[in-house]
């Protein structure tokens, strides 16, 4: 293990490099471009013996490394905001093909306007797809994301998304603990496809499929994305005895306090702190972190916020019409639950705005002045003047 002082980006890409990966496509994007950028150095070096193809859009991406994977070799790229919104037809065929694909996705506002700072609407945009989604705080969370990712998907061909903040994470350095290349060998080992391209054994992949089929096609993806969370503790577990750290589908502190906040991403650790401060002046705060957003950990949310007085759920997201993403899934996990905890939703940060400490206590006065939300979603931050 050598600690080292590293970007968000280039955490990913170290990571990739030591997954030995065969194949790596990609095209520059703002701010995923640092990722793909470390990966061609490797490759150009000798650092990494995989090949890596420069292609013309986002879209040929994604399609280059479903082939790659379709042919049996480890396979990665990486995108943001609308370079992920290029693939999405690309995302439904890697997962339906069962092609265990990781992604670096850097978190990034959608235009118009357009914005290059980050926001979780991108990646949240893309839930129905079939991929695995994991959420990270910071870079080392990043690195060791992908490496278990890769271990992750291949064990249940299922494509992994690897989700970092813009900028925040991304363009952040940090101190990372990277492990050697004899240590990842000996945890993933060599891809050994169960599906692919053989010569010897030839067969029709991804053909036309019938009524007669599809759905059982379909079903077996949903069978393979419910065993994600029991086998992710698995390879958690297994992660955690080579290196000491676990991170869980959900990470909780104090879930029995009168007010829980919910968060993903950076706004975590923003979080952690306004908790420290809210607690050393005798108010009753927790906080729940959510890192697998999918499949999503209904059951894990359940027994975390059952015992809470009432939850804060902060979403740097917006689906129109609807509301913040995170709240929903929550709202629905706990709605079957006996005196289920009251849901609050906050959206803010949108477009990269700062979630602040200063931002967590307004949240929490808000929370604590009403026993029940007095709007679907508030929004935290909004200059009214500037509304059209």
């Amino acid at each position: 293990m050598n600690e080292k002082v590293m970007e968000g980006s280039h955490a990913i890409s170290e990571a990739v490099r030591l997954c030995n990966v065969g194949v790596v496509s990609g095209f520059p994007i703002t701010p995923q471009t640092h990722i793909i950028e470390a990966i061609a150095e490797h490759c150009s070096d000798g650092t990494m013996k995989a090949k890596y193809i420069n292609v013309e859009s986002e879209h040929s991406a994604m399609a280059a490394i479903v082939g790659a994977s379709s042919a049996g070799t480890r396979a990665f790229t990486a995108t943001s905001s609308h370079g992920l919104a290029l693939m999405h037809e690309l995302l439904h065929w890697a997962a339906g093909a069962r092609l265990p694909i990781v992604m670096g996705e850097v978190n990034r506002a959608l235009g118009p306007g357009w914005n290059i700072w980050t926001d979780q609407t991108d990646s949240l945009s893309q839930r129905d797809t079939g991929w695995i989604q994991l959420y990270c705080e910071d870079g080392q969370e990043a690195l060791d994301t992908v490496i278990f990712g890769f271990r992750l998907a291949e064990l249940v061909n299922l494509p992994v998304m690897v989700i970092i903040d813009a900028f925040l994470v991304s363009h952040t350095y940090e101190a990372v603990s990277v492990p050697t290349q004899d240590e990842v060998n000996e945890f993933l080992p060599a891809f050994n496809p169960r599906i692919k391209l053989d010569l010897e054994n030839p067969q029709a992949l991804n053909q036309m499929a019938s009524p007669q089929y599809y759905m059982e096609m379909r079903k077996s993806m949903q069978l393979a994305m419910e065993t994600v969370e029991d086998i992710y503790d698995e390879v958690e577990d297994e992660f955690h005895d080579t290196w000491g750290r676990r991170y869980g589908s959900v990470e909780g502190i104090n879930l029995d306090a009168d007010v829980v906040f919910v968060t993903s991403g950076t706004a975590t650790t923003t979080c952690r702190l306004a908790i420290k401060d809210l607690t050393d002046k005798g108010e009753s705060v927790g906080m729940l972190k959510i890192k697998m957003f999918r499949p999503f950990p209904a059951k894990g949310i359940q027994n975390a916020l059952k015992n809470a007085g009432k939850v804060a759920v902060v979403d740097r997201n917006f689906s129109f019409g609807a509301g913040g993403i995170f709240a929903q899934e929550v709202k629905s996990s706990l709605c079957n639950l006996k005196d289920a905890p009251v849901v609050f939703n906050f959206i803010a940060g949108l477009g990269g705005r700062d979630i602040t400490t200063d931002t967590f206590f307004e949240m929490y006065e808000k929370v604590n002045a009403n026993d029940i939300p007095q709007t679907e979603s508030e929004w935290i931050g909004i200059n009214e003047q500037e509304l059209k």
